[in-house]
This record gives C-alpha cells, sequence and structure tokens, in this order.
C-alpha cells in the first residue's frame, strides 16, 4: 500500500476512534454503564492503528486502481473487525463471529441484525449500530471517487470539473463530500425532529437514511409513523440517499454547473414518477402513503417498513431494490441509468440492421458524452456478475437448508444490501438461529455487494493470470 492508501485507512480508524469516544461520553452521561467498558478495545486499538499508519515509511507512491482495489476491499474487511468489537465485548454474550456478521451488516449499510428484539438493547450499543452504518455510508461514497474509473468511465468525464484522479484531488473531494454528507444528516435530524420524532430516534434514523442502512432504534416503526403526513415525509428523506449526494450542492451553484451534471438524476425523477403513478393507478389508492413508503424505501435499498405489509407487492419491490439508485448515492443495485444506457444501446444495434444507412448515437437527452463500446461492455458485465453473484448466493443458500424462495430474496437483498423486512414477506426471518456457515456467506456477499466482483475480477486478472 501507499502513502495515501495508509492515510485513508488511518483517517477511518480515527473516525471509529471518534465514534467510540462519543459512546463511552455518550454512556458516562447518562449512566449506562453496562456496557461501557466494551467500547475501550475499540477505542485503543483502532487509535493505535491509525497512530501506527500514518508514520509507517513507504517508498511506493503510485496511486495504481490495484492499489485502490486493494485499499478498499481492505476496508472492508478491518473496520468491522473494529466495530464488532463492543458486540463481543457486550454484555450480551454475542459471539466473535455474530459480532463481526453485524457489524459488517452495518457496515455495509444491510442492516440484517442478530439481534431479534431492540428493546432489550442498551441505548448506547443502539447508537453503535447506527453509527457503524453511518461510517461504511462515508467509506462507500469516498471508495466511489476511489474507484470510479472502474465503475463508470463516462461518469467521471460528465464530473471533470469535480474529479480529477490524483492522491491531492482525490483528498479534496473526499472532504468536500464529508462536509455534505454530515450537513444532509443534520438536515434529515432537522425534519424528523420537526415531525415530533424523538431525539434518540430522530439521530439514529438520520444515520439510517443518509447511509441507506437498514438498523431501526425500535422493533418496529408503526406507532413511530402514526399518520399520513410523517409517513410521507419520512419517504421523501428516504430519497435523499436515492438522488446523487452532489444533487443539491449542484442545485445551490447551479450557475457553474453543467446540464449533464444533473443527467442521472433527471432521469431517475422521471422514472420515480412514473413507478409511483402506475403503482397509484392499479393499486389501492386509499392506502398510498404505504405504497409510497414501499417504493422510496426499496429504490434508494433502506428496506425499512412496517411490521405488516398490506400489499403483495414484494416482485415488485424486489425488483425496485435490483434497480437501485444514483451511482453517487449511498444506495446499492445494478442502476437506474446504466439500465437506461443498455436499453437505448440495444434498440439502436436492433435498428441500425433495420436502416442501415442511418447513424445513430448512443447518447441521452441532457448528456453531452458520448458512450463508447468499453464504457457498454461494462455496464453488460455488472448486470452479468449481478446474475453471477445471485446464483451463487441463492445456491449456497438453498445447500444450508433454506427455501429456494427465501433463499433467492434473501441473496437479492444481501447483495444490494438491503434489510429485510415485511415488504419482501422476510421480515420474520431470524439471523441469530442461523449456522456459522449461513453467517459467513452473507457476510461476503454483503461485502461484494458494495465493492462489486468487478473488482474481484480485475485482481484476479492481475495477479493470477500474468501474461
Amino acid at each position: 500500500m501507499n502513502k495515501y492508501s495508509l492515510v485513508f485507512v488511518a483517517s477511518f480508524s480515527f473516525i471509529i476512534c471518534f465514534f467510540s469516544l462519543l459512546n463511552i461520553i455518550y454512556s458516562y452521561y447518562f449512566n449506562l454503564y453496562l456496557n461501557l467498558n466494551s467500547y475501550f478495545p475499540s477505542l485503543i486499538v483502532s487509535l493505535l492503528i491509525g497512530i501506527f499508519l500514518l508514520f509507517v515509511k513507504t517508498t511506493d507512491n503510485k496511486l495504481s486502481i490495484y492499489n485502490k482495489i486493494i485499499t478498499v476491499i481492505t476496508g472492508y474487511v478491518i473496520f468491522p473487525l473494529l466495530i464488532s468489537l463492543p458486540y463481543y465485548y457486550s454484555i450480551y454474550n454475542i459471539s466473535f463471529i455474530d459480532g463481526y456478521f453485524e457489524a459488517i451488516s452495518g457496515f455495509t449499510s444491510t442492516g440484517f441484525s442478530i439481534f431479534e428484539n431492540i428493546k432489550h438493547l442498551d441505548e448506547s450499543l443502539i447508537l453503535w449500530r447506527s453509527t457503524s452504518q453511518w461510517i461504511g455510508g462515508l467509506y462507500f461514497l469516498f471508495s466511489i471517487i476511489i474507484l470510479i474509473d472502474i465503475f463508470d468511465e463516462n461518469l467521471k468525464k460528465s464530473l471533470t470539473n469535480f474529479f480529477s484522479f490524483n492522491s491531492s484531488e482525490i483528498l479534496k473531494q473526499s472532504i468536500k463530500i464529508f462536509i455534505i454528507y454530515f450537513s444532509l444528516t443534520v438536515l434529515i435530524y432537522i425534519v424528523l425532529k420537526i415531525i415530533n420524532f424523538r431525539d434518540f430516534d430522530a439521530f439514529n434514523f438520520a444515520m439510517t437514511i443518509i447511509s441507506s442502512g437498514g438498523f431501526k432504534p425500535v422493533n418496529e416503526i408503526d406507532y413511530i409513523l402514526n399518520s399520513s403526513f410523517k409517513i410521507v415525509t419520512f419517504s421523501f428523506l428516504l430519497l435523499i440517499s436515492f438522488f446523487s449526494i452532489f444533487l443539491i450542492y449542484n442545485l445551490l451553484f447551479l450557475k457553474n454547473r453543467y446540464l449533464n451534471f444533473f443527467t442521472e438524476d433527471y432521469y431517475l425523477l422521471i422514472y420515480l414518477i412514473a413507478v409511483t403513478i402506475l403503482i397509484f393507478i392499479f393499486f389501492n389508492k386509499n392506502n398510498f402513503p404505504y405504497l409510497f413508503l414501499g417504493i422510496t424505501t426499496s429504490v434508494s435499498n433502506i428496506g425499512i417498513y412496517f411490521s405488516e405489509c398490506k400489499f403483495n407487492l414484494s416482485f415488485i419491490f424486489l425488483i425496485f431494490v435490483i434497480i437501485g439508485g444514483s451511482l453517487l448515492s449511498t444506495s446499492s443495485g445494478v442502476r437506474f441509468f446504466k439500465i437506461l444506457i443498455l436499453f437505448k444501446f440495444s434498440i439502436n444495434e436492433l435498428l441500425s440492421y433495420t436502416k442501415p444507412k442511418q447513424v445513430f448515437l448512443n447518447k441521452v437527452l441532457f448528456n453531452e458524452s458520448k458512450l463508447n463500446y468499453k464504457s457498454i461492455n461494462k455496464y453488460f458485465l455488472t448486470i452479468l456478475i449481478f446474475f453471477l453473484s445471485l446464483i451463487i448466493i441463492t445456491s449456497l443458500l438453498s445447500i444450508s437448508g433454506m427455501f429456494f424462495e427465501d433463499a433467492f430474496k434473501l441473496g437479492i437483498l444481501t447483495i444490494m444490501n438491503t434489510v429485510n423486512s415485511s415488504i419482501f414477506n422476510l421480515s420474520n426471518f431470524e439471523f441469530s438461529e442461523q449456522n456459522n456457515f449461513f453467517k459467513l456467506t452473507l457476510t461476503l456477499f454483503m461485502i461484494i455487494g458494495r465493492v462489486e466482483l468487478i473488482t474481484l475480477i480485475i485482481l484476479v486478472k492481475k495477479y493470477l493470470f500474468k501474461n
């Protein structure tokens, strides 16, 4: 690892250290002494790792794509280890694998939990679960910047005013993302307070929403979202993690921005409006706030819903989960814009055979960049990799004793980092009762869902198939 990679990993070690200290202070202030000592191991170890990495001398100053991939994957392995320490040392007798599973679920913003009853948890541990999501969401946004050459070449070209991919410019944009991410978290908290959420719930839900996470500070949200106004407002807040993290920033500084900066968000808005209207027309209009929450929680890959779902639309919601949101957001998914580009490219290819003399450009409205075959092939490979991953995880979960239908749905939710809830008919699934093979399988694919299997394929090609 080069110096930049070491500083990057050290920075998140210090962030974990900070939140460990925050939990210790919170526990002291509110006299929550039961799990107080469990945060000291995380505080000390993360602090020592951060200090050690800052003072490590290295002669490797090359920031290659392989260094970037290794750095990001290393973070997804190491940081959940640090986050798992308070679970392991808590009073709840949690095994190391269960603690790591909970930590991975939080850090990847998935939301699977080994805890069956949140009411039995110490408030400081609930806070720790939520902050682990917040850290993971921030880490995911940083990893997009680092790996944007792999994820989307066309997006990089359209954002050349934002990104120049040397270490100093990455640092500059990372700071910008941190400020936006923190500001949006505060904004969500304020709105939740306005609609009468109590302080603790508002803070934890703000951490969850901004990171597209699935952890809740309560067992069910039914008694909190007890009016149509609250449900609709909460639903709109979920869309913050559906659109680009830069959307509000770009709107505020519109005079310095071209329309191509809003291309993806423009099409996401059309997509959202279209599916909302169609569901409003064809399904129960009287319960539209509940339907709208189902739509927004699915497209944002959060998945939080009520204890019971009144609609048998799990297949439709799963499709929304697979499509996902913006590339520059904390949501997962194949991404709607990629699907749109592939659809347009496919139509153009078909038309080129019927009208060979006519020229068809692979461009979309409000986007000045022309997509090349390299980008098209990368988008197509992304979809193939999704189906490959889904086949593998569904097979593994089925082998471990799970019914195929449930294994298929849980496989989608795992790869797309979305919590199991009643809208997917999996709300009663208990992760604590599963064997270690089952949990390790989900752990692996939760990470793959964040880094994408294509990065692992690039590393395999680099180190195992050298020319």
